[in-house]
């Protein structure tokens, strides 16, 4: 039995290990690159995009690849949004209608901090190839695809059961898919998977694709959205000067009514169907990727089975010999000695009156009582002994000092001796 426990430990342990291996790093540089030809790369896809007449434009910062897509009709693909600075994402609401915004797997913690209108749910431990399930032309052009591995939450269209969802971000459009294997040169070739991934990109003659995979830099000073260097004008409702910066004065926005995260909607605002951030979130759940959170749930149930085998025994008690032998005198002595350091006179007493009462009751062939009346006067009997200090020997007080428990123990010996020995008459035959 302990056998196949030991195999499926080892299977779930090597499985978890090799999904883990398997997935592919967002860090790696050729993670999604559309220069790359590597099985996590995406030069297929921009290949694929370049047939379809679309210009790809690649750029590894953040801040040069919104600027790129303010110019309008274009697309801005993040395949890595968990790079990327939250001060530049923020930015991403500033973007005008014509362009549309494509985030890969972004995760929770990414959304919550940039004020995203989407929010991440449930997600799967792999991705899943489902059907669309939504009016959405893209997804129902390319079918099933293997789209479902995040789950999110917004106001707009939803496909592949909530692996993609499509929204507003203020005026441009948001696209927001938990898999990365449509865009994958490894995967795109399964299901619906390329027509899925070109669908999404080429609704625009640019594609703006940011190739970033380190952590950026925060930005030194804070900056303005692209398009924002009109200069300050000051509002006629709003005489003391702190009147609308960079908005329009008709607008109702003041600098004050604008919340904290740069987004230049009040936190009262929910027009734009922005889903709360997640509320009572470990941040700890995001702070290691998913195969570290597979490989421990693998490690603890390994470690669960391995203490449950080892915890009892699966069959039949067996006879093992000793390691060592210990003589019966040594055990004594050595158990002797613990009562004596520990002081036990009490129940030392206890045990050589237990001992003397068995073992005087098996010679003199009587059952054990609870009293011990018909012991003590068995044993007077036999003995001659008066019945109270046979009683007073058996069941007495327990000894003060070790020489009255030595004196004790001599008197039990004696006595067990008396009553094995045959019994004493006196000279006119009477039993003594």
């Amino acid at each position: 039995m302990a056998v196949p426990l030991g195999i499926a430990a080892l299977l779930l342990t090597v499985t978890g290990i090799t999904y883990a291996v398997e997935q592919p790093d967002p860090t790696d540089a050729d993670f999604l690159s559309p220069a790359s030809e590597a099985p996590i790369g995406g030069r297929a896809l921009a290949d694929a995009l370049r047939a379809e007449g679309v210009d790809v434009h690649r750029t590894t910062s953040t801040l040069d690849a919104i600027g790129a897509a303010y110019e309008g009709d274009a697309t801005l693909f993040v395949p890595v949004p968990g790079v990327s600075h939250p001060d530049y994402l923020r930015m991403l609401e500033s973007l005008p209608a014509s362009t549309r915004i494509v985030l890969v797997d972004p995760p929770a913690r990414t959304l919550d901090t940039i004020a995203a209108p989407v929010a991440a749910t449930g997600r799967r431990w792999a991705a899943k190839a489902t059907e669309p399930g939504c009016a959405l032309d893209e997804a129902r052009r390319a079918g099933t695809a293997a789209a479902l591995r995040q789950r999110y939450e917004a106001d707009g269209e939803r496909c592949y059961d909530a692996g993609l969802v499509r929204t507003r971000w203020s005026a441009a459009e948001l696209v927001v898919i938990g898999a990365n294997e449509p865009f994958r040169n490894d995967r795109a070739g399964e299901h619906g998977n390329r027509a899925l991934a070109v669908g999404l990109l080429a609704t625009k003659s640019t594609v703006v694709w940011l190739d970033l995979h380190e952590l950026e830099e925060p930005p030194a000073q804070p900056v303005d959205p692209p398009g924002s260097e009109e200069p300050e004008r000051e509002s006629s409702e709003d005489p003391s000067g702190e009147g609308v910066v960079g908005g329009d004065p008709g607008s109702g926005e003041s600098g004050e009514g604008r919340s904290g995260n740069g987004s230049g909607q009040s936190e009262g605002d929910g027009d734009n169907g922005a889903a709360p951030p997640s509320e009572g979130r470990n941040p700890l759940w995001d702070a290691f990727p998913d195969w570290f959170w597979a490989i421990l749930v693998q490690l603890a149930l390994a470690a669960l089975v391995v203490a449950v085998w080892r915890a009892r025994r699966l069959g039949p008690p067996v006879s093992e010999p000793l390691p060592a032998t210990v003589r019966g005198a040594e055990t004594v002595l050595g158990r002797g000695r613990l009562y004596r350091r520990a002081k036990a006179r009490g129940p030392t007493a206890d045990i050589l009156r237990e001992a003397a009462r068995q073992r005087t009751a098996a010679l003199l062939r009587l059952e054990p009582d609870d009293d011990g009346e018909a012991l003590a006067s068995a044993i007077a009997a036999h003995t001659g002994r008066p019945r109270d200090d046979v009683d007073d020997l058996l069941y007495g007080a327990s000894p003060e000092t070790d020489e009255e428990l030595v004196a004790l123990a001599a008197d039990l010996d004696a006595l067990a001796h008396e009553v094995g020995a045959p019994p004493v008459r006196t000279d006119e035959g009477e039993q003594r």
